[in-house]
C-alpha cells in the first residue's frame, strides 16, 4: 500500500536529500510542502518518483490541521527550522489528524522535551520522533555501539565540521547563530558546567582532512546524555567550519555578545549568510565527524576509541538527513512499528546507519591517531 508522505520544506536545503531519497520508493507518495507552490513544483519537475508527487502550500505558522485534512499524509517529516524558536504545532497537528511525525531539529530543549506527547501519540499509535538526525540519532548510535567495550566509559568529546560549500539557509544559519557567545550547560568532569556558544576554540586534525577549528555547540545530548549514560563525567560536543577565517570570524564575533555588548547575532543572519558564500571558492566540499570516547575497559585499564566520518563530493548533508530518510521508509513499509513521542535514541543502530551510507562518498575510520 502507498503512503503519503509530507516534507514540510521539501524543496529546502535538508528537505530536498530527503525528497531525492524516497523518491525511487514504489510505495510511497511524495508531498512537497512550503510556502512557495512555483518552488515546490520546480522541485518535482526535478525528481524521478515511483510515484506522482504532489506539491503542496504549507507555512508553519498557519492553521495546519486542515492542511494536513486536505493532503491526507500518513506520515509529516518536518526540516523547517530553526527549531530554537518552536514550539510544537506540527507535531499536535500530526497528532490530531493521526500521522506520524518525525523531526530533523537540533534544538535542545525542543528535542529534549516531545516525550510530552508520548501518552496522546500510544493511544492513537503513532510515532511521533524530534531529533532525527546527526544529534541525537548517530551521536548515540556510535556511543553505543562503543559502550560494550568499556567498563566504565567516562568522557565523550565528539564534533561535526561542516563543508563550507554544504548548502545552507538562513534557518541554519540562524540556528547557529542563536547560541554563539550565549552560555548553556554541559558535563564537565561530574559537574554541570557553563561553557559559551562557539568558544573554547580548540583544533582536531582529521584524517585527509587536516585541522579543523571547533567551538562549543548547544545540543540535546548535553542533557539526554548524562541520563542515558550515567557513569559519564564529561560530555562535550563542539562544531566548526572547513575554511579557518570563517570559524575564525565567527568566533571573533561571539566575544561582543559573551561580553554583553550585543544581545544576539541572529539579527545579522541575512548578512553574515551572503557573507558566507564568498569564501565558497576556497573550499573542497569535504566534512567531518569525530568522537573521541575514554574511559576503563573491560581489563580495568585505560582505554580511548577514536572514530571519524569523512564525507567528501559534497555528501555531508545526507548524513543528518539519514535518521529521517530511514524512519520514513520504515514507517512505510510497516518495518518500523514503534509508537509513541521520543527523541531519536534506540530507532537506528550504528550498523543500519552505515549501511545507508554505503552508496555515497562517505567513509568510516576507527581507532585513528589524533596526531
Amino acid at each position: 500500500m502507498t503512503k503519503r508522505i509530507l516534507i514540510i520544506g521539501g524543496y529546502g536545503n535538508f528537505g530536498s536529500y530527503i525528497a531525492r531519497s524516497l523518491a525511487p520508493e514504489p510505495h510511497i507518495q511524495l508531498l512537497i510542502g512550503g510556502r512557495s507552490l512555483g518552488k515546490a513544483r520546480a522541485f518535482i519537475s526535478q525528481l524521478s518518483t515511483s510515484n506522482v508527487a504532489e506539491p503542496i502550500v504549507v507555512d508553519i505558522r498557519s492553521d495546519l490541521p486542515p492542511i494536513l485534512r486536505t493532503a491526507r499524509p500518513d506520515i509529516v517529516v518536518h526540516t523547517t527550522g530553526p527549531f530554537q524558536r518552536q514550539g510544537y504545532t506540527v507535531a499536535e497537528s500530526c497528532l490530531k489528524e493521526r500521522c506520524h511525525y518525525v523531526d530533523l531539529a537540533d534544538a535542545r530543549d525542543f528535542v529534549v522535551n516531545i516525550g510530552r506527547y508520548d501518552q496522546a501519540a500510544k493511544e492513537k499509535k503513532l510515532l511521533v520522533v524530534s531529533g532525527a538526525s546527526s544529534v541525537p540519532c548517530l551521536t548515540a548510535a556510535v556511543v553505543d555501539y562503543y559502550r560494550p567495550r568499556f567498563r566504565s566509559l567516562e568522557r565523550i568529546e565528539y564534533g561535526i565540521s561542516a563543508s563550507q560549500q554544504t548548502n545552507r539557509g538562513l534557518a541554519t544559519v540562524s540556528a547557529i547563530l542563536s547560541y554563539v557567545g550565549k552560555p548553556f550547560l554541559t558535563l564537565i568532569e561530574g559537574r554541570r558546567t557553563p561553557v559559551y556558544g562557539w568558544q573554547n576554540l580548540h583544533g582536531i586534525r582529521y584524517p585527509e582532512l587536516g585541522w579543523r577549528w571547533f567551538g562549543n555547540c548547544d545540543i540535546p545530548d548535553l542533557d539526554l546524555f548524562p541520563k542515558r549514560y550515567p557513569e559519564l563525567k564529561t560530555v562535550r560536543f563542539a562544531a566548526g567550519h572547513e575554511l579557518h577565517a570563517v570559524h575564525l570570524g565567527l568566533w571573533f564575533l561571539s566575544w561582543p555578545v559573551r561580553w554583553r555588548l550585543i544581545s544576539s547575532l541572529e539579527k545579522y543572519g541575512t548578512f553574515l549568510l551572503k557573507s558566507s558564500f564568498l569564501f565558497d571558492a576556497l573550499a573542497t566540499g569535504k566534512s567531518g565527524f569525530h568522537m573521541f570516547l575514554s574511559g576503563i575497559d573491560l581489563d580495568g585499564q585505560p582505554r580511548t576509541e577514536r572514530f571519524y566520518i569523512i564525507a567528501r563530493s559534497g555528501h555531508g548533508p545526507y548524513i543528518p538527513c539519514m535518521p529521517a530518510i530511514l524512519l520514513a521508509k520504515g514507517l512505510a513499509d510497516g518495518s518500523v512499528r514503534e509508537t509513541g513521542a521520543r527523541p531519536c535514541l534506540d530507532l537506528i543502530d550504528w550498523p543500519a546507519y552505515r549501511a545507508a551510507l554505503k552508496e555515497l562518498d562517505i567513509s568510516v575510520l576507527q581507532n585513528v591517531e589524533n596526531e
